[in-house]
């Protein structure tokens, strides 16, 4: 047999077997998903986290033609569910609500995990971002974000915030260092509680998402000094942000996103990437998310891989920079 014959077979073979991976995964990519999927949500009802992704699900629902079911699995700083999602099969049917705390912070405040957040998932798309709200009880002399950074230089250690959980403790320590301030950490195992003690005056200062504790500025009982995101609010307009006050470089935001086991076939993650992307694009999807004070917020999975590897990172330096030490 000539070597041009052998070589003309040999490529005829190559191009077979890529036609024939191509024809597999389109079959793939048409049969899934073939059974309900099963939504999982590291987090009681009732949060951001869950809003975002009991919105998510309905939409999916109708656009992947299979009921998405969700389940909340609370507990341990969303450790439980995150880990509950990490061991299920990775067909695609399983799917994750990560957020800032499951997939960044708690690599940082954490000595050991049951999973890690930047290889046992493989991302799918960011879907919300929503800012923190700094506020204070009325009784603390500042008008301003700029006045409570006076305040608390002047008199180190006699302010003291609250702290619903491990990323809203480091967000301030990250503010704390910025500004060279000192304040007192009372920790908290919800937003309800921690804004009872600050509408109350047990507290002083508390940093908070938008959907949590916005409603309480609106309704006077604290008084709203600023927004921890680069750019003011669309919800809120009226509060500036902290670099506005003169805190350079500090960019904090809530967010969530959606991840599937690592191991899921590309044509599952593909199916639910673009139906992702349609339903976030949707109107009254904005909609929802606006009324938590987020916005809705499609990536590709190679951003959002990006985004979470950049975030480890960052709290965890912010993290040995203000001397916590990982439980």
């Amino acid at each position: 047999m000539s070597r041009s014959l052998s070589r003309r077979r040999a490529f005829g073979r190559l191009a077979f077997a890529s036609l024939f991976g191509l024809a597999c995964a389109a079959v793939q990519a048409q049969s899934f998903p073939s059974r309900p999927l099963h939504l999982i949500i590291p987090f009681p009802p009732g949060g951001v986290t869950d809003i975002v992704g009991r919105t998510v699900a309905t939409r999916l629902s109708t656009e992947l033609g299979q009921p998405v079911v969700v389940e909340n699995k609370p507990g341990a700083s969303g450790i439980l569910g995150t880990e509950l999602a990490a061991r299920a099969p990775a067909d695609g049917h399983t799917l994750l609500v990560g957020n800032i705390s499951t997939l960044a912070v708690n690599a940082a405040t954490f000595a050991r995990l049951p999973y890690d957040p930047l290889t046992s998932f493989v991302p799918v798309s960011m879907l919300a971002i929503q800012p923190l709200v700094v506020a204070v009880h009325p009784k603390v002399q500042a008008r301003t974000l700029s006045d409570l950074v006076r305040l608390a230089r002047a008199n180190p250690g006699t302010l003291s915030y609250g702290s619903a959980g491990s990323s809203i403790h480091l967000a301030v320590e990250f503010f704390n260092t910025l500004v060279g301030a000192q304040m007192n950490h009372v920790p908290y195992k919800g937003s309800t509680p921690a804004i009872t003690d600050l509408v109350g005056g047990q507290i002083d200062v508390l940093f908070d998402p938008f959907s949590s504790l916005y409603p309480q500025v609106q309704a006077g009982k604290v008084r709203g000094l600023a927004v921890t995101t680069a750019s003011r609010s669309q919800v809120a307009p009226d509060l500036p942000t902290v670099i506005e006050n003169g805190v350079a470089g500090y960019d904090v935001s809530s967010w969530q996103g959606l991840g599937v086991p690592a191991g899921t076939p590309q044509a599952a993650i593909d199916r639910l990437h673009a139906a992702v992307v349609k339903e976030l694009a949707q109107p009254e999807v904005k909609e929802a998310f606006a009324k938590q004070g987020a916005q809705a917020s499609p990536t590709s999975p190679e951003q959002l891989q990006q985004y979470v590897r950049a975030e480890v990172a960052r709290w965890k330096k912010v993290a040995t920079d203000a001397g916590v030490k990982p439980q």
